[in-house]
């Protein structure tokens, strides 16, 4: 085997509510988790040299131990004791900072490849275990496709497919740090919350429009508060044609949920032209089997 090379999916929150602040710092959540058709695409080949040798295409991207690709892969190396070291490339596709899971997604495509190359046999289980020592998002990104989303977010509970959208991503020129986000939320504050369950009984009954009219991110009383693009740029959504629109995860990423791909792409691609200088995207939903998709080289 000369190489592998994985692709890391992306994911968004059709839902996402904060129940409350544990004792242990962390916060209790209830998440609908969907992945999406934006990847990034990383090749693992073995090497002669001991550790972890990782090269990005983005200069912005730490490749040492600060790396959760690095750390991932790390963690695999030492749990089991293997042998030998791995030279990592990453195409960065997944925008960066963006509330879309991008490093959790590169961390579960490195526990995939390390897995397969060393022949480990683990089951979803034993790589989700893995992955929470990394990131609460690892064991979703594992996973893939749509769930329900419970604990600090590592508790899952699979779904079925959603019904088939087109979807309009664009993140902003700004990033936004989770930790800030996290820290201004106050819960006991919060006049509403997101009816999760009747999101994930629509997604049973395969109803689209009931999704979407209970897409809600509480988070959006932090970020979008202190960033007034984030409510512009759904407000431009809407105005464009899409059923509804939220921020994903802590931000600043919004997207835009199209019954039509043509009302779609019009809209895509009159975000392209706005002022608001996001990066855009063009996609759908994806399933579990797509969620970390592999190619064997």
């Amino acid at each position: 085997m000369k190489a592998i090379t994985v692709r890391a999916n992306a994911k968004i929150n059709l839902g996402l509510d904060v129940l409350r602040r544990r004792e242990d710092g962390y916060h209790e959540v209830k998440m609908i988790m969907q992945t999406v058709g934006i990847s990034d695409t990383l090749t693992f080949a073995l090497s002669d040299t001991p550790g972890v040798t990782l090269t990005v295409d983005k200069q912005e991207l730490p490749t040492d131990g600060s790396n959760l690709i690095v750390r991932a892969v790390s963690l695999m190396q030492e749990s089991f004791r293997l042998d030998g070291g791995l030279e990592i490339s990453v195409q960065k596709r997944i925008p960066i900072a963006a509330g879309m899971a991008g490093g959790s997604a590169d961390a579960a495509a490195a526990i995939q490849a390390v897995d397969r190359i060393y022949g480990l046999g683990l089951s979803l289980a034993q790589k989700q275990a893995l992955g929470v020592k990394l990131g609460a998002d690892v064991p979703y990104c594992l996973m893939g496709g749509t769930a329900l989303s419970e604990g600090i977010g590592e508790v899952l509970t699979a779904l079925p497919e959603m019904p088939a959208a087109h979807l309009v991503i664009a993140k902003p020129a700004i990033d936004v740090s989770t930790r800030f986000v996290y820290e201004n939320l106050h819960v006991e504050t919060l006049s509403r919350h997101p009816d999760i369950d009747g999101m994930a009984e629509s997604i049973r009954r395969r109803d689209l429009e009931g999704v979407v009219r209970r897409m809600e991110n509480v988070l959006e009383t932090v970020t979008a508060a202190r960033y007034p693009i984030i409510g512009q740029m759904k407000a431009f959504l809407m105005e464009s044609g899409a059923m509804g629109a939220l921020m994903s995860g802590s931000g600043p990423t919004v997207f835009g949920v199209f019954e039509r791909e043509e009302t779609a792409r019009r809209a895509y691609e009159a975000m392209q032209d706005s002022a608001f200088q996001a990066q855009v995207f063009l996609t759908g939903f994806t399933g579990q089997e797509t969620g970390h998709e592999r190619i064997w080289e």
